[in-house]
């Protein structure tokens, strides 16, 4: 290599991602579309019919607007917030490296909640930041220790904690209380709270709620709206913190079809309100199946959760021989678990004879 990259990058590790990987797929002779995605934790019901509509009015020979003034003015009607309190971004995973860029310098610590999801890490590596982990156990179903995680932050001090609420890949919810009681205790500290999978938990409360100065709530519009090939999140969070973010940020890194997309997804309150509450009840059929068959699903707060299945690279492979693609957890430390995303009734089914025949 003519030019040596930055060294902290020699140190960073790709981060293994669900969805169909399109080369494997190619590999094994599978069209993508004959493949049934119980790896991804979206909603399986697909986007309002709203969303189509208004994507086909964008002109594609515009630029986009940089603040994504409609979209934003529609979160905040949605939550409740002030307009500059919102920020968008394609994706939240982008947020996830705003922040990282915006905040870490060499040899700041970091507190990650594990296993969760793989890009916090590799964003605070890349950083030259240091990270410290608190990681949850199967054998208490995967739940943190409040007490002991309160006992760490007040030891450390650090100036960034990660969380991911409810938690990929366990689907294990903090309750609100407990959050506020991390925030207050460390005011310096910056909570980035990544509420990707809320939507799907019933009863959960927000972050958004504590409007607290030290909180960054991260939200994605992939999962729910099921907007995720064109990427969609957002920030909520202090004017001061995200005035940081903007100077970090891309100029129009949402393009044009997703804010439509955004504002029209939200617009439709029945889907969303009627296709969650399908993907619920489908998540109780498909735990209680799977139960008759001999199968423990891990508790969780969402319509993904663990499964334990021996080896889990093992299982992939042969659910993908048969059409159907789940997550393989070793990426998250925990190779004899298959994370399970709910999907309709009649697709549950589906994995369900596949399991019984590969068990």
């Amino acid at each position: 290599m003519l030019i040596e990259p930055r060294p902290e990058l020699l140190q960073v590790a790709d981060v293994v991602h669900g969805a169909l990987d399109f080369t494997e797929l190619e590999h094994l002779g599978l069209a993508p579309e004959a493949v049934l995605d119980f790896s991804v934790n979206g909603n399986a019901y697909g986007p309002s019919p709203k969303v189509r509509e208004a994507m086909a009015c964008v002109p594609v020979d515009r630029y986009p607007d940089r603040e994504a003034m409609a979209l934003r003015r529609a979160l905040a009607e949605h939550l409740g917030a002030a307009l500059d309190w919102i920020l968008v971004g394609n994706g939240s995973m982008e947020l996830v490296w705003l922040v990282a860029l915006a905040f870490l310098r060499p040899g700041d610590a970091v507190l990650i909640l594990d296993p969760t999801f793989g890009e916090y890490q590799r964003a605070v590596k890349l950083m030259g930041a240091q990270i410290h982990s608190c990681t949850a156990r199967p054998e208490e179903a995967f739940h943190l220790d409040p007490d002991a995680i309160l006992a760490v932050l007040r030891q450390l001090a650090p100036r960034l904690v990660f969380l991911c609420n409810p938690n990929n890949p366990t689907g294990a919810y903090v309750p609100l209380e407990t959050i506020a009681a991390w925030v207050t205790a460390l005011p310096r500290t910056l909570f980035v709270i990544d509420e990707a999978y809320l939507t799907f938990a019933r009863g959960a409360r927000s972050v958004l709620t504590l409007q607290a100065d030290n909180v960054l709530l991260l939200r994605s519009m992939t999962k729910a709206y099921a907007l995720a090939g064109i990427r969609l999140g957002y920030a909520v969070g202090h004017p001061d913190v995200l005035a940081v973010l903007r100077q970090v940020r891309p100029p129009w890194s949402v393009n044009a079809l997703a804010q439509a997309a955004g504002v029209a997804a939200l617009t439709d309150v029945a889907h969303i309100e009627r296709s969650l509450a399908q993907v619920a009840q489908a998540k109780q059929r498909l735990v209680a199946e799977l139960y008759r068959l001999g199968l423990e699903p891990v508790p969780s707060s969402t319509h993904f959760f663990l499964l334990k299945v021996g080896n889990a690279t093992a299982c992939r492979q042969a659910l993908l021989q048969r059409g159907l693609l789940v997550r393989d957890c070793t990426s998250f430390g925990l190779p004899a678990y298959i994370r399970v995303a709910t999907r309709r009734l009649e697709e549950n089914a589906q994995l369900l004879a596949a399991l019984a025949e590969t068990r």
